[in-house]
C-alpha cells in the first residue's frame, strides 16, 4: 500500500540508502516530540515563567494531557494496530501540532517568545510525509496562525522581523518539499529497480532449476555455496542441504577432474578454464565437458567459482561417428575401384580353369583341383558385389514411404533367411510413421539390423523391431531435427564386447567368424545417406538397442 506522501510502508525507520526516515519512523519522532515540549513549556510555565497568569498554566497543562493522549492514541493507531497513516490522519496531526505550537507561542509572548521555530519543525514534518499541495495547505495554514495570533491577541504591530519569521516557514517549506520530492522520485526508481532485480532474480533462478545443463559454485575456501536440480542428478548427489559442505569431499570421487578444473581457476592465472572430465557412478560413467569462471572480490583473498558441466556422451558418439563416415567414404572409393579392378580378371581366370576342366586331358586331381579354384572364385565374387553394394549406398529414389510398413516386410524376408532359425522370436511394434526416404536402402537397414541380431546371438535371442515417431527428449544432444522417425532393434543377447564397440561400424570388421564385416557399415551408409544417425547401446552380458534416428522429410542436419 501506498502512503498519502508517495512513500511506501516498510518496517524499518529509514528508507534503504538515502537516509530520510518512512512515515511509521518519523511519526514516532512526531508523537515524542510532541508530548516531550508539551511538558517541558508546563513545567517551564509553572515554575519559572512567573509572568504567566495561572489561567494560562492550565492551558498549558490541558495542551500537555491532550498531548499525551493524542500522542498515545495515535502511536496505538499505526504502530500497535499496525495502520496505514493515509492523508486524513496526517492533516489530523498537523492541525493539533499547529494548534499545540500556537498555544505555547501565544502563551509565551507571541513574536517575544521563543517557540515559533516549532512551526518550522511542523511544516518539515508535513513537507515529508504529505504531497506537495497537503504540505503547501499547511505552510499556509502556519503562517496565518502566526500572524493571527499577533495581530488579533498580542495586539502587536506586524514588524520586519515577524514577516522574515514567515519567510523562513515558507523557505522552510520550498526546501523540505523539494528535496522530499526529488527522495520520492529516487524511492521510486529504486524500488522499481529492486522488484527488477527480484524479477531478474526469480527468472534466473528458475532457468537454473530447469536448464539440463548442471550448474554449481564455490566460494574462496573451496565449500560449496549453491548447486543446480541438474548438477545433483549428474553427478548423483544425494538429495538434502549440501551448501556449506567442502566440494573435494562430495566430488573427489565421482569427478576428480571437476575438483581440478574448480581448482585451477581459483588459484591460476585464467579466468575462465575450458576442459574435459569423466563422471564415475557406481552403476556408469559418462564425459563431461566442463567451463569454469571466477569471481573476483578486492581484499577477499581467494575468488568464488562456478562451474558448468554437461554431459558430452552424445557429442563424443556423434564426433566419432563422424570421423567414421569419412573413413568409409575413403574406404567405398577404394572398394569400388579394386572391386572393378579384380572382378574382371576373376571372371576371366573362373571362366579359363572352367574351360580346361572340361577338356578331355584332364584326370581326376585336376578337375577338382579346378572345381576348387571355381568355388573360390565364386566366393570372392560375391565379396566382391558386397563390395560395390557397400560403395553404391546412395539415396537415388526418395518418395514419401512408411517406415512401419518396410520395417514389417523386411521381417518377413528376414524371417525366410537361411541364417533364422524357426524357432526365433521376432516381436513388432510398428506404428505408421512417415517419412521421405529411398524404400530399398531402408528396407536393408532394417534387414541387416534384425539378422545381425539373429546372428550374433547364434538364433537364441529375442529380437524387438520398434517403429514410431520420436519423442523430443530421445534426440541426441547435439543433433538439430525437424519431425523424425525412430527405428529401434533390441535383443536380449550376449551384448557386444567393449573392445568391439568403438569399431563397430567399420568395414570388415565382424563379430562372428565368417562374416564379412560389411553389414552394419552399409547400414550406417545407408543411415547417413538420409542425413539420420545410428547409436549403439551395449554391455557385455546385456541387452543390445540399436536406434536409428531419422529425418521425416530429409531436412535435417547433423550437427556435431
Amino acid at each position: 500500500m501506498r502512503l498519502a506522501g508517495g512513500l511506501s510502508h516498510s518496517d524499518s525507520s529509514t528508507q534503504p540508502g538515502s537516509g530520510i526516515p518512512l512515515a511509521h519512523g518519523l511519526l514516532r519522532w512526531v508523537y515524542f516530540g510532541r508530548v516531550t515540549v508539551a511538558i517541558v513549556v508546563f513545567v517551564a510555565g509553572a515554575f519559572y515563567f512567573r509572568a504567566i497568569p495561572p489561567e494560562f498554566i492550565v492551558i498549558l497543562a490541558f495542551a500537555a494531557i491532550a498531548s499525551v493522549i493524542a500522542s498515545s492514541v495515535s502511536l496505538w493507531y499505526t504502530h500497535i494496530h499496525g495502520a496505514e497513516p493515509g492523508l486524513t490522519f496526517l492533516y489530523a496531526q498537523a492541525v493539533f501540532d499547529l494548534t499545540l505550537v500556537t498555544t505555547v507561542v501565544h502563551v509565551t509572548e507571541g513574536p517575544a517568545s521563543q517557540f515559533p521555530a516549532l512551526y518550522i519543525l511542523v511544516i518539515a514534518v508535513s513537507a515529508v510525509l504529505m504531497p506537495f499541495a497537503s504540505s503547501l495547505l499547511v505552510t499556509s495554514l502556519a503562517s496565518l496562525l502566526y500572524l493571527g495570533d499577533i495581530v488579533f491577541f498580542q495586539d502587536v504591530q506586524l514588524s520586519v522581523a515577524v514577516w522574515l519569521q514567515v519567510a523562513v516557514f515558507v523557505g522552510v517549506f520550498v526546501t523540505t518539499g523539494f528535496i522530499a520530492s526529488r527522495v520520492r522520485v529516487v524511492g521510486v526508481e529504486r524500488a522499481a529497480l529492486q522488484q527488477e532485480v527480484h524479477r531478474l532474480r526469480l527468472e534466473a533462478s528458475d532457468i537454473l532449476r530447469n536448464i539440463q545443463s548442471g550448474v554449481l559454485t564455490v566460494d574462496g575456501l573451496g565449500t560449496l555455496i549453491y548447486v543446480n536440480p541438474a548438477a545433483r542428478k549428474l553427478l548423483g548427489l544425494p538429495t538434502g542441504q549440501l551448501e556449506g559442505v567442502p566440494l573435494e569431499n562430495l566430488l573427489e570421487d565421482r569427478a576428480p577432474q571437476l575438483v581440478t578444473a574448480i581448482d585451477t581457476t581459483q588459484r591460476g592465472p585464467r579466468k575462465t578454464v575450458r576442459s574435459e572430465g569423466t563422471v564415475r557412478l557406481d552403476d556408469h560413467s559418462f564425459p563431461i565437458g566442463v567451463t569454469t569462471t571466477r569471481i573476483d572480490v578486492i581484499g577477499e583473498g581467494l575468488p568464488s567459482v562456478t562451474a558448468i558441466f554437461t554431459d558430452i556422451s552424445d557429442q563424443k558418439r556423434l564426433e566419432a561417428m563422424r570421423l567414421r563416415t569419412e573413413r568409409l567414404e575413403a574406404v567405398a572409393e577404394l572398394s569400388a575401384s579394386l572391386a572393378h579392378e579384380i572382378k574382371n580378371p576373376l571372371a576371366s581366370i573362373r571362366s579359363s580353369i572352367e574351360q580346361l576342366s572340361a577338356s578331355g586331358h584332364t584326370d581326376e586331381d585336376e578337375r577338382f583341383l579346378a572345381q576348387l579354384v571355381i568355388q573360390e572364385s565364386d566366393r570372392l565374387s560375391r565379396l566382391l558385389s558386397e563390395f560395390l553394394d557397400f560403395s553404391r549406398v546412395r539415396v537415388t529414389n526418395s518418395r514419401p514411404i512408411d517406415l512401419g510398413q518396410i520395417a514389417a516386410t523386411a521381417v518377413d524376408v528376414v524371417r525366410k533367411h537361411p541364417d533364422c532359425p524357426d524357432d526365433v522370436a521376432i516381436d513388432l511394434a510398428c506404428e505408421p510413421t512417415a517419412m521421405d526416404g529411398d524404400e530399398d536402402l531402408l528396407h536393408r537397414v532394417v534387414a541387416n539390423l534384425v539378422l545381425n541380431a539373429i546372428q550374433a546371438s547364434d538364433g537364441k535371442a529375442r529380437v524387438t523391431v520398434e517403429v514410431r515417431k520420436a519423442r523430443v527428449e530421445e534426440l541426441p544432444l547435439g543433433v538439430s531435427y525437424g519431425p523424425c522417425a525412430l527405428l529401434r532393434v533390441s535383443d536380449d543377447g550376449p551384448g557386444i564386447p567393449t573392445d568391439l564397440q568403438e569399431r563397430l561400424f567399420e568395414p570388415f570388421v565382424s563379430g562372428r567368424s565368417g562374416g564379412s564385416g560389411l553389414g552394419l557399415a552399409i547400414v550406417q551408409r545407408a543411415v547417413l545417406a538420409h542425413r539420420g544417425v545410428v547409436l549403439v547401446d551395449s554391455m557385455p552380458g546385456s541387452d543390445t538397442v540399436f536406434s536409428v534416428v531419422l529425418p521425416a522429410k530429409g531436412s535435417s542436419e547433423v550437427a556435431a
